[in-house]
C-alpha cells in the first residue's frame, strides 16, 4: 500500500502479471530506409542550430492553438502564501520548494485531467524535463511537463500517481544524474527505473512508455555550480548505466529513446555548444531533443 499526497492505492506484482503486452514487430526495410534518410536530415539540423540558424515549425496551426490554450490554463502560479499573483510565474519558480512544486504538478495535471486534451504527452523526469522550453517541444502534441529540478528515481517513482487521471498516449520518462550525483548506485537507480517503469504500465495501460537515456555532461568544459561533484562522474559510467536503462526498458516491453548517442562529441562528452553550464541544455541543445523526439515519434509511436 503505498500513501501520497493524500491518496492510498495497491500496486502488486499480481496485478502487474495479469497485464499482457507484446512486443513490438520488426521494422520492415522501408522503415529502415526511412530512418537512414531521416538521420541525414537530423544531422543537417544539428549543423543548421550549430551555426545559430533558426529551425522552421512543422506543425499545423490547430495543434500548435490547441496546445496554447491547455498551457494557458496550467502555467498559472499557484496562490500560496510566497506566491505573489501578479509576478511572473517563471521568476517565482526558481524559488519554490519542492513541495511547492509537486502541489503546481498536481494542479497542472488536474487542469489536463478535466480537459482530456488530444495526443497528451507527458514529460517526467528532472530539471533536463522540467526546463524544455514549450515553444520547442513538438507541437503536433499538447504536453504536460511534470519535471522538478533536482529530482530523483526515487522520489519520481512516489509521485507518479498526480497525473494517474489525465490519460496520455505516451509518457516520456528521464531520470537519473540527480541520483548519481548523490552517491546512488547503479543498481540502484536501475532498481527504481524498473518500479517506475511497472507503474506506469499499470497506471496507464493504453499509453506508449518511452525510457529516455541519461545524458553526458561536458566534463572539463563544464562550469556548473556543483562541478567537482560533476567531475567525480565519468560519462562511461552513465554510457553503462544506459546499456541497464535499455535492458530494463527491453524486458518490461516498452520503448527506449537513446539521446545519449546524439548528444556526444568525439570524446564521449556533451557539447559545450549544446548546452548552458555543461550538465543543463541551452535551445540548440532542446532542439536536437526536440529532433529526437519527433523522429522517435514518427518512427515508433505512429504505428
Amino acid at each position: 500500500m503505498e500513501k501520497f499526497g493524500g491518496i492510498s492505492r495497491v500496486r502488486t506484482d499480481s496485478s502487474l502479471s495479469r497485464l499482457r503486452f507484446s512486443r513490438s514487430k520488426p521494422v520492415p526495410f522501408w522503415a529502415l530506409l526511412s530512418l537512414v534518410t531521416n538521420g541525414i536530415l537530423i544531422v543537417t539540423v544539428v549543423q543548421l542550430m550549430l551555426r545559430g540558424q533558426d529551425l522552421p515549425e512543422n506543425s499545423s496551426a490547430s495543434a500548435a492553438e490547441t496546445t496554447a490554450n491547455i498551457e494557458e490554463q496550467i502555467r498559472s502560479p499557484v496562490t500560496t502564501v510566497r506566491t505573489v499573483q501578479d509576478s511572473p510565474a517563471a521568476a517565482q519558480r526558481h524559488k519554490w520548494t519542492y513541495q511547492q512544486w509537486v502541489s503546481q504538478l498536481a494542479r497542472e495535471a488536474e487542469v489536463v485531467a478535466a480537459n482530456k486534451p488530444p495526443r497528451l504527452a507527458v514529460l517526467a523526469g528532472d530539471s533536463l524535463s522540467m526546463w524544455f522550453p514549450t515553444k520547442l517541444l513538438p507541437t503536433d502534441r499538447t504536453w504536460l511537463n511534470q519535471g522538478i529540478s533536482g529530482e530523483t528515481s526515487a522520489g519520481l517513482l512516489k509521485r507518479l500517481q498526480l497525473f494517474d487521471r489525465t490519460g496520455p498516449d505516451a509518457v516520456f520518462v528521464m531520470i537519473g544524474i540527480n541520483d548519481l550525483l548523490r552517491g546512488t548506485s547503479d543498481e540502484g537507480i536501475a532498481g527504481n527505473l524498473r518500479q517506475i517503469v511497472r507503474d506506469l504500465r499499470w497506471a496507464h495501460p493504453k499509453a506508449r512508455i518511452v525510457v529516455q537515456s541519461i545524458l553526458p555532461h561536458s566534463a572539463e568544459q563544464s562550469t556548473w555550480e556543483n562541478r567537482d561533484r560533476l567531475l567525480t562522474i565519468p560519462n562511461s559510467r552513465i554510457r553503462d548505466i544506459n546499456r541497464r536503462l535499455q535492458d530494463i526498458a527491453n524486458a518490461e516491453n516498452v520503448l527506449y529513446l537513446d539521446l545519449y548517442s546524439m548528444f556526444v562529441d568525439a570524446d564521449g562528452n556533451l557539447p559545450i555548444e549544446l548546452s548552458t553550464d555543461g550538465l543543463h541544455l541551452n535551445d540548440r541543445g532542446y532542439l536536437v531533443w526536440r529532433s529526437a523526439i519527433q523522429l522517435f515519434s514518427q518512427m515508433r509511436l505512429k504505428n
